[in-house]
């Protein structure tokens, strides 16, 4: 039986594409965020191959979290092998600057939609 991430189909070689959205706290100064991201870049590529960082900057919360209402925002786009990635939210859960985080591994077509993996070419229906 086949099916993504396992042996002998697309992707069988154990590299997922993930979407990390991280919440770094509204009261640090955008110098400090940057040191964070950069600092957390290094942690992801010591696993993992970063496609893409969205710096979405300073938004307001739709409500409170941690008595707190605003926070920098970053999506990170990347690759890595299944279970690589638990040492880096291992830090972001006790990291006293982050938030929140998240990290959703994205379906693999999707993934390949965005240039992630390599995946099937999508059919063609006007021939």
């Amino acid at each position: 039986m086949r099916g993504p991430g396992l042996p002998g189909s697309e992707g069988g070689n154990g590299v997922r594409a993930y979407e990390l959205m991280v919440i770094h706290d509204g009261d640090l100064d955008d110098v400090q965020v940057q040191d964070e991201l950069k600092d957390l870049r290094s942690r992801i590529e010591e696993v993992g191959t970063i496609a893409e960082v969205d710096f979405w900057g300073r938004r307001r919360f739709a409500y409170e979290i941690d008595h707190k209402t605003e926070g920098y925002y970053s999506v990170i786009e990347l690759t890595a092998e299944g279970g690589a990635m638990d040492p880096v939210e291992r830090a972001l859960r006790i990291a006293d600057s982050v938030v929140r985080h998240k990290l959703i591994r994205l379906p693999d077509d999707e993934a390949a939609r965005r240039g992630l993996l390599a995946g099937p070419v999508p059919a063609n229906d006007n021939q």
